[in-house]
């Protein structure tokens, strides 16, 4: 079918995320507050994927290794995901499509099987993380064995369900609170650790040893690759459409300014939750000598001791249960987000769930009950690895539809938002390319090429 000449696409698309869209009112007049609060929502429940159990270990090896140092790259990171979330917004709010709905408009259908292959593996990588988190967390708090805490991960399939045929503010609130509920926690540990608050005004400002330091550089390029989850850019696009705005120019518009706010602000709280992780790390570790802290068993063991508060390492193991389970809750709806847009394919949203957390729930408990324990930093990584695969896939197809006047109309990027945008998503595909050559390429290889 011919590309239709107002629009740019093939088709005039279907409703994302059908159970909950527009299902939110917005009020037409009223204050900047009240319709704040109307749009506030969505970008907590993408901030979740910038502060889920696979940042957690980069996060803790940067502090621990390097201090403060390494928080200048936590901000850059923060700043790059500020600017694409963004896009995400005015895709969705501009074209009435999410981002796998806009690959199905435009590309070829073997493009379009392909993308929707490389996005589940994304998905089923990131959902691996989060439910290798989450059973540690319940590990660490009631002793579960973490095979056993992989699968009751799975009972959040029914909450999601339950919640969201309650209404999607349900969803929001749940993953608000639990968000919250990491930030207090992470606020207590570093009043516990008394961190030096001039070494953490120094670290926000980029350091040439980072540049100059190859061990420190691959570290932050941990921390800088890792940092924005494709899945995420998928799950943006359809979640603000939830919102119930004027369909004109004037309200997508207001639609854009405001949803650019809610998630412009939830990720600053993503930002003040990593860099509380590289703090305590750096306050907690580095300064006592335990630099080679890495795993997240170890960081909740030493706590306590180092800090000398015995609630210190139950206040971490909280945390990153939150983490875990706020990071799965929004995993589930990305995967029935990324099915019905790339393949137009409805299936019960219990059933979607289910499917979504058994491809990760299998491998975990498979890797674990034969390799032992041990090997959950592994899985961590390689969750990482994945990730890293697939993100140009999503950010390039973003880009190039957010820059095609065609398609967005006067919600096209200018030729500075092109720059900024197409300049930062060349530096994480840089950095995700050389994460993953490190990860594979033999190491006479590296040493030969001096990088």
């Amino acid at each position: 079918m011919d590309k239709t000449p107002d629009t740019g696409w093939r088709s005039r698309g279907g409703d994302s995320l059908p159970e909950a869209f527009r299902s939110i009112p917005v009020p037409k007049g009223g204050s900047f507050w009240r319709k704040m609060l109307a749009y506030a929502g969505p970008g907590f429940l993408v901030s979740v994927g910038y502060m889920d159990p696979g940042n957690w270990a980069t996060d803790l090896a940067g502090g621990a290794r390097y201090g403060y140092s390494l928080l200048s790259v936590i901000l850059i990171s923060n700043i790059i995901a500020i600017l694409l979330q963004h896009l995400c917004v005015k895709l969705g709010v501009a074209t009435g499509r999410d981002l796998a709905q806009a690959c199905r408009d435009h590309y070829p259908k073997p493009v379009v099987w392909f993308l929707w292959i490389l996005c589940e593996a994304a998905i089923a990588a990131c959902d691996l993380a989060e439910v290798v988190g989450s059973a540690i967390g319940l590990q660490l708090l009631f002793g579960i064995p973490l095979v056993w805490g992989c699968v009751i991960t799975t009972a959040d399939v029914m909450i999601v369900l339950l919640l969201q045929n309650r209404g999607f503010r349900y969803v929001e609130a749940l993953v608000i609170t639990l968000i919250l509920t990491i930030g207090g926690c992470f606020a207590a540990e570093m009043f516990f650790a008394k961190p030096d608050l001039a070494g953490i005004a120094s670290g926000f400002v980029p350091s040439m040893e980072i540049l100059k330091n190859r061990e420190m550089l691959f570290v932050a390029i941990g921390i800088l690759g890792a940092t924005v989850m494709p899945h995420n850019l998928y799950l943006h696009s359809s979640i603000v459409q939830t919102r119930n705005f004027t369909r004109d120019d004037e309200g997508k518009a207001e639609a854009i300014k405001y949803a650019t706010f809610d998630s412009t602000f939830a990720l600053m709280f993503a930002l003040f939750i990593n860099g509380g992780i590289l703090i305590v790390a750096a306050a907690a570790f580095h300064t006592s000598g335990h630099s080679d802290v890495a795993e997240i068993q170890d960081a909740h063991k030493l706590l306590t001791p180092v800090l000398g508060v015995g609630v210190a390492s139950t206040l971490f193991a909280v945390a990153l249960l939150a983490s875990g389970q706020s990071s799965t809750l929004t995993g589930t709806l990305a995967g029935q987000i990324v099915m019905e847009g790339f393949l137009n394919i409805r299936l019960k949203p219990w059933l979607r769930r289910l499917i979504t957390r058994l491809i990760a729930v299998v491998p975990a408990v498979c890797v674990i009950g034969y390799f032992g324990e041990g090997e959950t930093t592994n899985l961590l990584i390689w969750s990482q690895v994945i990730l890293s695969m697939q993100l140009s896939f999503a950010v390039v197809p973003l880009l190039r539809f957010t820059g095609e006047k065609a398609k967005m109309g006067r919600f096209a990027n200018p030729v500075w938002i092109k720059v900024l945008a197409w300049a930062s998503a060349s530096v994480i595909i840089v950095l995700n390319f050389k994460l993953l050559f490190d990860f594979f390429a033999p190491q006479s290889w590296i040493n030969a090429l001096g990088i």
